[in-house]
């Protein structure tokens, strides 16, 4: 085409066309920047396919650690729900006197502590590739609520627990414990003395406001997943 404008140009200039010289040239010109054009818009379409097959990939992996860790937080709800319960039990002088063969139990739900570890790979690599490459501003907002809060959130609040187990809790069990299986039973030599001279009724009051604050922070925590979860495109299923 460049080489046919050429010859057409030469003969023009030749003949003393001028101006006919000239709307040709603009002609030329006109194409190339019309190619010019068309190629940066090909480009652009390849670029714009790209990004959207990167987003859909990466929300794909996003919504899967998601369901993930909703499943981990569920897990973990369900043992402080259980350990809330048996608190107010042995908190409660008279129904814990009348049921001295289900105390270990219940201290054995109490005494425990449970961890939680956010999947975030995929989001981190969503991260290092631009935030902005999700283009839905609400999914973008609550992805960075949910992992740049509230899952720290959670975790400190795991953590007061685990501290209070580590801290609080194992001194006492080394000095009366005659039994223990974490998550199942705790026995100790004397109960009447265990729950009348030490601080166990002490630190089962505040263990029982600590579980009751951490199954809140869990549900929210649970709550912000399902939006985000609820935001995702309907089609990351598909290919």
């Amino acid at each position: 085409m460049i080489k046919f404008f050429r010859h057409i140009r030469q003969r023009l200039v030749k003949e003393s066309r001028t101006s006919k010289y000239l709307l040709y040239a603009i002609g030329e010109i006109v194409l190339v920047v019309i190619g010019i054009l068309i190629a940066l818009q090909i480009n652009n379409w390849n670029e714009e396919r790209k990004d959207n097959a990167f987003e859909k990939e990466i929300l794909s992996q996003i919504r899967a650690n998601l369901i993930q860790d909703r499943e981990n937080l569920n897990d973990i709800k369900t043992w402080h729900q259980r350990a809330f319960d048996a608190s107010q039990k042995l908190v409660d002088d008279s129904l814990r006197n009348k049921n001295f063969d289900s105390v270990p139990y219940w201290l054995g739900e109490v005494v425990h502590f449970s961890r939680f570890q956010s999947l975030t790979n995929s989001y981190e690599a969503l991260k290092s590739a631009g935030l902005q490459t999700v283009k839905d501003k609400e999914l973008r907002k609550n992805l960075g609520v949910y992992y740049d809060g509230k899952v720290n959130h959670v975790s400190k609040a795991l953590g007061d627990i685990e501290y209070a187990f580590n801290n609080q809790w194992l001194p006492l069990m080394e000095a009366h414990a005659t039994n223990f299986e974490f998550k199942e039973i705790l026995e100790v030599e004397d109960m009447q003395h265990f729950f009348s001279e030490t601080n166990a009724w002490r630190l089962l009051m505040l263990n029982r406001d600590n579980i009751r604050a951490s199954i809140r922070n869990l549900e929210n925590t649970i709550d912000s997943i399902d939006l985000v979860l609820s935001l995702m495109p309907n089609d990351l299923n598909k290919t």
